[in-house]
């Protein structure tokens, strides 16, 4: 029984099976690292997604109400004069 210490066939041998595993794991290696740092603009995984410096006003609203600080008639009353101070794009929140 042949082994891969003792291949005397005299050919690569059943070893030349784990080289498309091989590159396999170099390809996916090379894609996600090119996820991680290029594709990302250059900034790397420890940066945080692009985000507004602050909320919107309507945003903070809506996370009061959410929160129980202001009931909903004070919702509304609020809701309407920042609707006619910023307006809402696209009619939704």
């Amino acid at each position: 029984m042949n082994t891969l210490a003792n291949w005397d066939g005299g050919g690569p041998g059943p070893w030349i099976l784990f080289l498309p595993l091989i590159w396999a794991a170099v390809v996916v290696g090379v894609v996600a690292v090119l996820r991680r740092t290029v594709w990302r603009g250059r900034r790397g995984p420890w940066h945080p997604v692009d985000r507004p410096a602050g909320d919107s006003p309507l945003a903070v609203l809506g996370r009061r109400f959410a929160s129980g600080e202001i009931d909903e008639d004070e919702y509304w009353r609020r809701m309407s004069v920042l609707d006619e101070q910023f307006g809402r794009k696209g009619g939704a929140l």
